[in-house]
């Protein structure tokens, strides 16, 4: 009886050191999203104000889709070519007149959510994370009056 109580005493101690290594490898990994995704919110915004449409596309999910709430206008969307034509017509903006907050809501996984507060707006984001890193899939935009 004693070498199956050894025994199973260390297949315990085994399985939570090995729980443990890879809770650590998950919590780095969560981490190392979370910035990823802070990251590409960054150069989405960035971009738009400086009228960088390479740098807007490197953000920018195939499948983008943006909604725009806008007081009592009715809602409109925008696909991802209508954003890069946008930022296309922008031009460049001065950048330090424009004040964001980026916070990154949740990651789970390769989806992701994020919030972006400026002046005129706030977007509520989602991400999805493929071999090309994160994208954004999908903008929902309350414009501020």
């Amino acid at each position: 009886m004693k070498p199956f109580a050894l025994c199973f005493g260390l297949f315990l101690m085994l399985f939570n050191i090995s729980t443990s290594a890879q809770d650590n490898h998950s919590a780095k990994s969560s981490q190392d999203d979370s910035s990823a995704v802070q990251a590409t919110v960054q150069d989405y915004i960035e971009a738009y104000y400086t009228g960088d449409v390479s740098r807007m596309k490197q953000t920018l999910h195939p499948l983008y889709l943006k909604h725009l709430i806008h007081g009592t206008i009715p809602m409109r969307k925008k696909t991802a070519s209508q954003m890069l034509s946008d930022v296309r017509a922008h031009g460049s903006a001065d950048h330090s007149e424009h004040l964001e907050q980026i916070s990154v809501l949740d990651v789970s996984g390769n989806i992701a959510s994020a919030k972006l507060i400026t002046q005129g707006w706030v977007d509520y984001i989602t991400l999805s994370k493929s071999d090309e890193g994160w994208k954004i899939l999908s903008v929902v935009q309350q414009i501020y009056n």
